[in-house]
């Protein structure tokens, strides 16, 4: 029996199978029972990979804010010194 959940393996690589369902479902001539697994497998990787995104999306923004508050601090340090 097959694992619902996709495993850890990297964005790029679940992308890839993504595409590679795509492809097959567009060609039209699975089976309909062979359709809906492949379905079901492109939903949880389509899932898998926006919350791939999401984690990174708020990596960014964390590490994004981080860099402000270090080049504000800089800047009100620098600002203190010129003012004396």
């Amino acid at each position: 029996m097959m694992s619902k959940q996709p495993s850890k393996t990297s964005f790029e690589s679940q992308l890839a199978e993504l595409e590679s369902i795509v492809e097959k479902m567009e060609q039209g001539d699975l089976p309909l029972e062979e359709a809906l697994k492949q379905f079901e497998k492109g939903v949880s990787l389509t899932k898998n990979c926006q919350s791939l995104l999401e984690n990174a999306r708020q990596r960014i923004q964390v590490l994004s804010q981080d860099q402000q508050l270090q080049d504000f601090s800089v800047a009100e340090d620098g600002a203190d010194y010129s003012a004396e």
